[in-house]
């Protein structure tokens, strides 16, 4: 069993020295320590957290001094975890007194990942209500409806020139002259496939 540490700051302006001293009094040789600065929008862009992820191997224990310094949010820290145990290696919090090895630590990864399915469970539904709410208020979801060709024919029948058709129908210029191109071609390949001229 190798012992790794991870240290992280969310700030430029905050110290790793504690973090650092903590993981090293626990036996943490200063090669297997892996730090971070400032969080990173993702864990790919946590450079000390992906070389500890290269560097661990089945058996290995991971040192971290508390649950937020592994994720940034809690479903990321859960998601980490489960990354470690997946792997074989344990992460244990010195601080919070909470570890992934043995028996009970397979306990404690099996309700990390309750919590976090939970929780995704009520974003869902929290999502689900803000369509139906806004829905009931009238906000339209999904693609912009078509536009109605045969109106836009109807209107060149009638005589109305492109930029009339346009204005009517609150469209572009160019979609009109788009729409009668294609009726064009449409009509030609009808004629043909009737063996007219």
């Amino acid at each position: 069993m190798r012992l790794f540490g991870y240290a992280r700051v969310s700030t430029g302006q905050q110290s790793l020295d504690l973090q650092v001293k903590t993981l090293k009094a626990a036996g943490v040789k200063p090669h297997r320590l892996f730090t971070d600065t400032e969080s990173g929008s993702s864990t790919m862009h946590r450079d000390g957290l992906q070389v500890l992820r290269h560097k661990v191997e089945e058996g290995d224990v991971i040192l971290i001094t508390k649950l937020d310094r592994l994720g940034r949010d809690t479903a990321d820290m859960i998601h980490l975890i489960k990354e470690f145990d997946e792997l074989g290696v344990a992460v244990r919090f010195l601080d919070d007194g909470i570890s992934t090895e043995g028996a009970m630590g397979k306990m404690v990864v099996t309700i990390l990942s309750a919590v976090a399915q939970a929780e995704r469970q009520r974003i869902l539904e929290r999502t689900n209500e803000g369509r139906l709410e806004a829905k009931a208020k009238g906000v339209q979801f999904g693609r912009k409806r078509s536009i109605d060709r045969k109106k836009v024919l109807a209107l060149k029948e009638q005589g109305l020139g492109a930029t009339d058709i346009a204005r009517q129908m609150n469209i572009g210029r160019s979609t009109v002259y788009v729409i009668l191109q294609d009726e064009k071609k449409r009509t030609m390949e009808r004629v043909k496939l009737s063996g007219g001229a």
